[in-house]
């Protein structure tokens, strides 16, 4: 089974156009791509910008958990205060 090829003739001023139509087309997705490039870096500046805030407020709790951590009293100091106060307000009563 033989199919014959039929072939077709193009005329120089057929192939330009169809090559304007093809850069055309080219032009236009690349606008497109460049649009959409621009989109994501305003995307990306804002997601850098949410990530500077949310570095400053960790930043703010761990400087608070720090501060917390040095000036809180031990559970074993506590006890101890709690004891040599029992004591005393015994040792007051007794006396009153």
């Amino acid at each position: 089974m033989n199919k014959e090829v039929k072939t077709k003739k193009i005329t120089i001023d057929t192939l330009a156009i169809m090559m304007v139509k093809s850069f055309e087309s080219l032009g236009k997705n690349i606008s497109e791509i460049k649009e959409e490039v621009n989109e994501i870096k305003e995307d990306v500046k804002i997601v850098k910008k949410d990530v500077e805030g949310f570095k400053n407020q960790l930043e703010g709790v761990n400087k608070r958990i720090d501060d917390y951590a040095e000036t809180k009293v031990s559970k074993i100091e506590h006890k101890k205060l709690i004891t040599r106060v029992e004591f005393i307000e015994n040792k007051l009563e007794i006396k009153i």
